[in-house]
């Protein structure tokens, strides 16, 4: 049953349901549905899809997460930024809101979703590991940005171009600007003004919703007025039929990169948002590898009902957890108000102005520019804050692919950087004790001529064996002829491989040749046995490996220790 419910975690809450919590759920739902539906027609209009697929993408896929899923109070549907990829991606394949084009953004989703299920099942979570925090607010804030600017088509009312490049978009923005459509430019400016004003006095204050109504209404009584504003027209009523997408291999090949970047994307957004919300509660916690098997089943499932790819949202999982939601009964709550939506009142969107929903995408993407979060990192930490812009600039300029992509092999550079060329120390005596520290941080500390304490922060192996090297031999030749004695303190060292044992030997035998001493202390029991399988015992004796520094040193200046010995002998019993 145990693992019937990890692998089924709606299992390990519905049965122990807390009435008290009903109302609080039903309201979050609520609340969550009257953002949903405006957003998933808006999103539905930049992934150049009808309207009513932004409603199915609403539908479907929440009700499976909310039964695979491990965060409670994640709200699952279409985004912006997935939405934007999506167009991206299929537009050179096929013209924008063709039943070709439809029928690829489907299939983009069951691809999506099949290889999101493959890296949850194989456990393949950990990849995200490889998009450091900086990448992922560089790549977010340059999406936000080409998100907006996109939609200032919508916005003014004016023929621009789609693309996800900023200086296309701004370029033909500064041509084409004289010819902005003023009614709907109007709208549009104060629907913004409207949505700002009213996040200002309360987050929980159903903006979107609000400036649909005003926008519906207003077209509704002053159509002979406004005849130039774009509207929505007719959507579709009824639920999405059971439909399995075509599959075409030479199709799939062509959108597999498009695909990739959207499992990574997709998997970044759920995680990020869930793990915020977990660090505010204490009844669940999130699982990576499950939250793939989740957003894969998600995608799958609802590519079968007509879904195009979804992911967790930001803002609507924000609203979900300030609204009161607690577990997923509320996005259940969500999708029942979807599906009476679909099926009574999609004419009712009949009057809706384009600029409206331009508006909602415009400032919901904005928020997502993190100016303060660089602001911190420019103080905080150089390295990640260019990261950051490195990020941020190859996004807006060469596009979302190579976006991500430049951000992932950024990281790739930094951590082979950061591990290649870890923190080195050199210790000493604290006055008065037997504790040894850092001599560039505490100037007090006593430097004995004859004894060299090296400290290496950071696991030992071939990529930074070489940086080792040239820094022991660094604080050796500094020492000069009055060295007698080397101490590596091994103990931030957790693992070592075969090149940086053979380093090692190489060194102990150089620096013997030198009559100089080389002891350990505080080596970690597996890199120990590391380091006798791998042949360090043929240089140095069990009687030269010491729990801390202060040991070796006491042994080396008074050449008898009864306690190293015991220690000795214990290593020598626990090795064999």
């Amino acid at each position: 049953m145990k693992l019937l419910k990890k692998l089924i975690p709606i299992l390990a809450w519905l049965p122990n349901y807390k009435k008290t919590a009903l109302k609080a759920d039903i309201l979050a739902g609520i609340t969550v549905a009257t953002v949903l539906i405006p957003q998933g027609i808006a999103y539905a209009l930049i992934a150049g899809l009808p309207p009513i697929y932004g409603l199915y993408a609403a539908l479907v896929p929440q009700l499976i997460y909310v039964i695979f899923g491990t965060s409670r109070q994640v709200a699952i549907g279409p985004v912006a930024m997935d939405s934007l990829i999506v167009a991206t991606g299929i537009s050179t394949l096929a013209l924008i809101g063709s039943e070709n084009y439809i029928a690829i953004a489907i299939l983009l989703a069951l691809m999506v979703g099949s290889m999101q299920l493959l890296m949850g099942l194989f456990r393949l979570g950990f990849v995200v590991n490889f998009l450091s925090r900086p990448v992922i607010i560089g790549f977010t804030s340059a999406v936000a940005m080409i998100i907006g600017l996109n939609q200032f088509r919508n916005l003014l009312g004016v023929d621009f171009l789609q693309s996800d490049q900023v200086h296309i978009l701004l370029e033909d923005i500064f041509l084409k600007i004289s010819y902005l459509n003023i009614n709907t430019s109007i709208i549009g400016i104060l629907a913004c003004i409207i949505i700002v004003l009213f996040r200002k006095i309360n987050k929980k204050i159903p903006n979107a919703l609000i400036v649909v109504v005003l926008g519906i209404i207003v077209l509704r009584f002053f159509e002979n007025f406004l005849t130039d504003v774009a509207i929505v027209k007719d959507i579709p009523s009824g639920l999405p039929k059971f439909n399995i997408p075509i599959i075409d291999i030479v199709l799939i090949k062509q959108l597999f990169p498009i695909a990739a970047t959207l499992v990574m994307v997709g998997y970044l957004e759920i995680i990020s948002i869930g793990k915020t919300l977990e660090a505010k509660q204490d009844e669940y916690r999130i699982s990576a590898n499950q939250e793939l098997v989740a957003l894969g089943l998600s995608n799958i499932v609802g590519s079968l009902f007509q879904s195009y790819p979804t992911t967790s949202s930001f803002s609507r999982s924000a609203i979900n957890e300030e609204a009161g939601g607690k577990t997923g009964v509320s996005a259940i709550v969500s999708a029942l108000i979807v599906i009476l939506t679909l099926l009574f009142f999609t004419p009712v969107f009949y009057y809706l102005p384009k600029t409206i929903l331009a508006a909602i995408i415009i400032v919901a993407v904005f928020n997502l520019i993190d100016i303060k979060e660089a602001k911190r990192l420019w103080k905080a930490n150089h390295l990640d804050f260019w990261l950051l812009i490195a990020t941020f600039f190859s996004t807006i300029f060469l596009g979302i692919e190579p976006g991500i992509l430049t951000g992932v092999l950024l990281s790739l550079v930094v951590l082979i950087y950061r591990t290649s060329r870890p923190y080195v120390a050199q210790l000493g005596r604290v006055p008065n004790s037997d504790f040894y520290r850092n001599k560039n941080r505490f100037e007090e500390v006593i430097i004995d001529p004859e004894i060299l304490i090296f400290r290496f922060d950071a696991q030992l192996f071939y990529a930074n064996c070489n940086y080792f090297r040239e820094k022991l031999d660094d604080m050796t030749e500094e020492k000069g002829i009055s060295l007698k004695l080397i101490i590596l303190d091994a103990e931030s060292i957790n693992r070592v491989d075969s090149t940086g044992i053979e380093m090692l030997k190489e060194r102990i035998r150089y620096y013997h040749k030198r009559n100089i001493s080389f002891y350990f202390a505080g080596v970690k029991g597996p890199v120990r046995d590391d380091f006798f399988r791998g042949g360090i015992l043929e240089e140095v004796g069990l009687e030269h490996f010491f729990m801390r520094a202060n040991g070796a040193v006491h042994f080396f200046q008074t050449g008898n220790n009864e306690n190293q010995k015991k220690y000795a002998q214990y290593i020598h019993q626990a090795y064999k």
